[in-house]
């Protein structure tokens, strides 16, 4: 019986992608379980993308809403605008009205992972504003607390994250995502597979 994750993000700049990937390694690391990776659709026009200096965006497919009932467990990924999710994933929140009015997404194991530009820029304010998505669609909110162990206690180096999911801090665009960072993409990953094929297991 195959446990299929998908991951689901945007990604202006690269930063929430890189975590996504390093996620998908996570998921696949547990027996069972098959990941995909899905891009949510852009809303800005490319010439307006062009003078922001965003670079291409990668072959992954983009997602319809209608896909996520495909799936057994879903993790979002997104950058943060004050504080809050990045309009283009809020467009294709909302665009799952159909969903949440038949409730097709109930029951779902969900996890939040994020990228925020500075240390007070919304590590916990970006997962916690974005938890209301999944309550109304009646989605089981799965946070990795702190079971990534002591790097979530890291005081010596910049780390983004929290109990809510994987983060990474952006600054400038130029920093790309730690070592301690990705590994924690990673864990979150694992950790959330292995919950997502627990769950299947006990409503098969």
């Amino acid at each position: 019986m195959v446990t299929k994750v998908y991951i689901v993000y945007y990604s202006m700049y690269g930063h929430v992608e890189k975590l996504a990937q390093e996620m998908k390694k996570g998921a696949e690391s547990v027996e069972g379980v098959e990941v995909k990776l899905w891009q949510v659709a852009e809303t800005l026009p490319e010439e307006v993308l062009g003078k922001m200096g965003a670079p291409p965006k990668t072959d992954a497919p983009i997602i319809t809403p209608d896909e996520l009932t495909e799936a057994d467990g879903v993790l979002f990924g997104f950058p943060t605008r004050f504080g809050m999710m990045a309009a283009q994933f809020k467009a294709f929140m909302d665009a799952t009205g159909g969903l949440w009015r038949t409730q097709a997404l109930a029951g779902k194991p969900a996890g939040i992972f994020y990228s925020t530009g500075s240390q007070g820029g919304g590590q916990e304010t970006t997962p916690l504003t974005a938890i209301t998505q999944l309550v109304h669609h009646g989605m089981l909110f799965v946070p990795i607390g702190y079971t990534f162990g002591a790097g979530m206690f890291e005081m010596e180096k910049v780390k983004g994250g929290s109990p809510y999911g994987a983060g990474t801090f952006a600054g400038d665009g130029s920093r790309q995502p730690s070592e301690l960072e990705l590994g924690q993409a990673f864990h979150q990953g694992k950790y959330f597979a292995g919950i997502a094929k627990k769950l299947k297991g006990t409503t098969a």
